[in-house]
């Protein structure tokens, strides 16, 4: 992979990994996440990742008007990349997941590239007490639940996308999703230069162990040489020393709420826009510069904000 001489700072303002009982600093509502999301690009997100939730439970919301309010409000009040979720929830079908990205055509969408286990019950050890009565049977439910992404729901996505010019972030979360994103690549169904997110500490993933971070580092290299462009993103506590390793090799980074909660252990972030000063922090302090929207979109070879429809 050719070296980058600016870092892309991703933030995943607030997914639907976690739930509305865990933080009370997750944004819920269309007015929470717009702000999330302007907060960050301030702090110097390039990128920001979105999910959509109900503003009354804070249970996922994949129908494409969820998203429509804050979008329009965070395209209004910064230059931010915006990067849609077609991973939705683990619960919802692929056709479900994918259109927002196929109404509103964003620069660029996510895309997990392989079905897999994806535990979130783990988090039942640490989280006792819910105000939804959703929260907790989304979590315990989460020891059977296949996470599905079939060759046949990934080619779906990318015919179906890549006709709005919207590009991806590819998320591999093990060794596989590599090979996976490498037979598209020969299939000509996924052009250079491309955006791996590699993802540590999912349980049903890979680990997060400095090996496992270095093993996908050389497995994509081999792979894909310099037609791709390196980002990370580590689940819980692994946040920030994943994120440093990434950016030590010339990588690109993805911080957020949807990935973590805490800025420290046994301290919750306040914010995204915390996490993200955070590994700017060490990002400038390894002696690197962080990306503008502008430059990202150089490096990524995106369409342009004017493209999307929103």
């Amino acid at each position: 992979m050719s070296a980058q001489k600016k870092v892309i700072i991703t933030c995943a303002v607030t997914g639907a990994i976690h739930t509305p009982s865990m933080s009370p600093h997750l944004p819920i509502t269309a007015q929470e996440i717009a702000d999330a999301a302007v907060g960050a690009v301030e702090a110097g997100a390039a990128i920001i990742h979105l999910h959509a939730r109900d503003p009354v439970t804070g249970k996922p919301d994949q129908r494409p008007e969820a998203f429509v309010p804050f979008l329009k409000d965070i395209k209004a009040r910064s230059d931010a990349v915006i990067n849609l979720t077609t991973g939705g929830s683990p619960y919802m079908t692929v056709q479900e997941r994918m259109m927002p990205a196929k109404v509103l055509k964003p620069e660029v969408a996510s895309m997990n590239m392989g079905t897999m286990n994806f535990g979130l019950f783990p988090m039942l050890e640490r989280f006792k007490e819910f105000k939804h009565d959703w929260e907790r049977p989304y979590l315990e439910g989460s020891k059977d639940l296949i996470f599905r992404n079939t060759y046949g729901d990934l080619e779906t996505v990318l015919t179906e996308l890549s006709a709005n010019q919207t590009r991806y972030e590819f998320e591999c979360y093990d060794t596989s999703h590599l090979y996976n994103l490498a037979h598209f690549v020969d299939r000509g169904l996924v052009k250079a230069p491309f955006f791996v997110q590699t993802v540590f500490g999912i349980l049903g993933g890979i680990g997060s162990h400095p090996d496992d971070v270095m093993h996908m580092k050389r497995t994509a290299d081999r792979l894909f040489g310099a037609d791709y462009r390196w980002s990370v993103l580590g689940a819980g506590r692994s946040q920030m020393p994943i994120a440093a390793m990434s950016a030590s090799m010339g990588g690109n980074v993805r911080v957020g709420l949807e990935d973590s909660l805490w800025i420290g252990a046994g301290k919750l972030a306040e914010s995204n826009a915390q996490q993200v000063r955070k590994v700017r922090e060490i990002i400038e302090g390894l002696g690197l510069a962080v990306a503008t929207p502008a430059e990202a979109r150089e490096i990524l070879a995106l369409k342009g904000k004017d493209a999307v429809a929103f």
